[in-house]
């Protein structure tokens, strides 16, 4: 593929950015970007979809004071970026233009072996039968798997009136498997995935018979589930369930939040908010997660920014514009769903960090309770920090022993109050990818955390 660089030549974004900058305005950007995405998915042994989908454009920001102009085009010629450059512009009331220069330009590679133009299709078609035929080797109470495959390879340029020049190239694959058991008590579904911001050989460490094999008996297990508990228990949280925090607290250390007063976390900084045990980082540099990326897309670098250190709110998530207001740098955390998007500020990859404790330990310390393996969706009031939250595979705790299988439940909570109550952190720390959609858009984010023990949250169960 040929590098953005030479669809959108320097001198082009120069003119560009000029055109922008020509009547007054504090700041301009460009953002260029070519995506190519691909997808397999089979059901039942069948293929029901090959598809190849590729976009490429533009967006164009201009920021006057308090307002922002932006254009977006799909021709990535220099007259049409410059007719998009003017009519983001148009917002500025007039004045002299500002000249521009553009710093050095810093280029930054896919991290891949075998890219998306590397790998035959009938190499990834055999992965997703394989799937098909582990996972009906579980049992015969499996009536239905589906498996599907995604790739992409989305390239970045960004320039503004900072002297930001950067371009990136993002590689991302994703496998995921469901399963679909039918017993006396109906359907029960269970599900697996696995995604890295990698190219192929993200299937060298990841086991898909594995992958399959799980989804089958999570699937065949939730046949014989109870009904879960209803009233405020002790949970001990699995490793897999750091969207929690993501929902529960996440959202409300995003900048746009806080500098609006509508986050329970806003002028907090310094304060306890969480158990000592309770360090939440954000870091878009952890190479090869979900969230992964070399720069933001406002051209910022990705980092690792800690929001809470050991249960006292340190900083916020930031994108330029908030972080401009405020007279300190961006945190890399400025993203946008494509060029057709204003950036906002958004996660990356979010997680508590590990503390000492064995797992197995935190669970036989608690006499009874629910062990959470799997969360679902969840949704979240920044204003009040309540939330709820969907378990996809969870156990009771009886005896310091996890024993019956639970029925999908809702779990009610408030995040503040929910980091307070952590009293239990393990050493098992593990990530997850997920989709986290804010305001329309959605962007690949991580989640990850150890296998932790809230001391209560509420459930809403049918069970006395």
């Amino acid at each position: 593929m040929t590098e953005l660089i030479d669809l959108v030549p320097a001198s082009t974004i120069q003119a560009v950015l000029h055109e922008a900058m020509g009547r007054g305005a504090e700041f301009a950007e460009v953002f260029c970007e070519d995506r190519v995405n691909r997808s397999a998915s089979l059901d039942d042994g069948r293929v029901e979809e090959l598809s190849t989908g590729a976009e490429r454009g533009a967006g164009i920001r201009v920021v006057v004071g308090g307002t922002t102009g932006f254009a977006h085009t799909a021709d990535l010629s220099e007259a049409s970026l410059i007719n998009a450059a003017r009519t983001a512009a148009s917002v500025a009331g007039g004045g002299a233009a500002k000249t521009v220069a553009l710093g050095s330009p810093q280029h930054h590679r896919a991290h891949q072996s075998r890219g998306i133009d590397a790998v035959a299709t009938a190499e990834k078609l055999a992965l997703l039968k394989r799937v098909d035929e582990v996972a009906r080797s579980e049992g015969g109470a499996i009536t239905q798997v589906q498996a599907g495959y995604l790739e992409g390879r989305r390239r970045i340029l960004v320039a503004n009136s900072d002297g930001i020049f950067s371009t990136d190239d993002q590689v991302r694959t994703r496998f995921n498997v469901v399963c679909v058991a039918s017993g006396d008590t109906g359907l029960q579904t269970g599900f697996e995935s696995a995604a890295h911001t990698r190219g192929f050989e993200m299937f060298e460490d990841i086991d898909v018979d594995e992958m399959a094999r799980l989804a089958a008996r999570r699937a065949i297990t939730k046949l014989s589930a109870r009904p879960a508990p209803s009233g405020e228990l002790p949970v001990v949280l699995a490793n897999a369930g750091g969207v929690l925090f993501h929902e529960a607290c996440g959202h409300g250390l995003e900048a746009d939040h806080i500098v609006k007063d509508s986050s329970v976390y806003a002028g907090k900084v310094g304060e306890l908010v969480a158990s000592p045990l309770v360090t939440l980082v954000d870091d878009g540099s952890m190479t090869g997660e979900w969230g992964y990326s070399s720069i933001d897309d406002e051209g910022h670098p990705a980092g690792r920014n800690v929001l809470i250190e050991n249960g006292i709110l340190t900083d916020y998530m930031w994108d330029m514009l908030r972080a401009r207001k405020e007279g300190r740098p961006s945190s890399g955390n400025g993203r946008r769903q494509s060029y057709q998007h204003l950036p906002m500020v958004r996660m990356t990859n979010t997680f508590v960090m590990e503390g000492a404790e064995d797992p197995d330990d935190i669970v036989a310390q608690t006499s009874h309770g629910v062990y959470v393996a799997k969360l679902g969706g969840g949704q979240v009031n920044t204003a009040t920090g309540d939330f709820v939250f969907g378990t996809t595979e969870a156990y009771l705790i009886e005896n310091g022993k996890i024993t019956a299988p639970l029925r999908d439940v809702n779990m009610v909570g408030n995040g503040p109050e929910v980091l307070r109550s952590i009293d239990a952190v393990g050493s098992d720390f593990s990530m997850v990818p997920g989709t986290c959609g804010k305001q329309g858009q959605g962007v690949a984010v991580g989640c990850g955390q150890p296998t932790l023990r809230l001391a209560g949250i509420t459930f809403g169960g049918t069970a006395a």
